[in-house]
């Protein structure tokens, strides 16, 4: 599960950047602002990143370097075999062997195993910043939908689609920390029962050991 992030990151950006090269050459500046542009701005890239990611394909031999141009620019483009192996990405679906890690859960999840950590109050704290998240974003799909289309609609749909992600993965992140809300209060009402039973019991071996510690001394008195 180590690096799960960084590694479905960076194989995000390596296929990004080959399917942006099927549409031709490009510079890497002007791979990291299509890349943007489509997405959004979402996923933010450095161009050192592209570069890094662009010398990887080309040692792979997915993409190969131009001669650099009167302003030392060095254009990529894809080949042959990088062109198949972007048409099997596109018709492959993203495997989830690994899920990325998220800060949220890792939090909750100790946050109920460590004495002291008032769980209800992480709970209820993310549930205002998540709510603030999803209502942000909302106004932002609004002003969307309300600006004229651009000349870019294939760009338009794209963000759209992003954003549409992003709203959708708010809501369930609601939706489940009203679920663990839930959990964290079924837990409390059974707890002390549980404890309560456990008392109990351990009371029921206590006078069972007296009683046969009794029954013991006083065989060896009628003896």
């Amino acid at each position: 599960m180590a690096g799960a992030v960084a590694k479905g990151h960076a194989m995000s950006v390596r296929w990004g950047i080959l399917a942006l090269l099927t549409e031709g050459p490009m510079y890497g500046a002007r791979i990291r602002t299509e890349f943007e542009q489509r997405t959004g701005g979402t996923w933010p890239l450095n161009v050192g990143q592209v570069y890094t990611t662009l010398a990887r394909l080309e040692r792979d031999g997915l993409v190969e370097g131009q001669e650099a141009d009167d302003e030392g620019r060095i254009g990529y483009r894809i080949t042959r075999e990088g062109r198949r192996q972007v048409e099997l990405w596109w018709t492959s679906p993203v495997p989830r062997e690994d899920s990325p890690r998220s800060e949220l859960v890792i939090k909750l999840a100790l946050a109920v195993t460590v004495p002291g950590v008032d769980v209800q109050q992480i709970v209820q704290n993310q549930r205002s910043a998540s709510l603030s998240h999803l209502q942000d974003l909302t106004r932002l799909k609004r002003g969307t939908q309300a600006s004229p289309a651009g000349n870019d609609s294939g760009s338009d749909l794209a963000w759209s689609l992003v954003l549409d992600h992003l709203i959708f993965t708010a809501e369930a992140e609601l939706r489940w920390l009203d679920h663990v809300e839930g959990r964290l209060q079924r837990e409390a009402v059974r707890r002390p029962q549980h404890d309560q039973r456990a008392d109990d019991h351990q009371a029921d071996d206590h006078q069972a050991r007296d009683r046969d510690l009794q029954d013991r001394e006083t065989g060896r008195v009628v003896r």
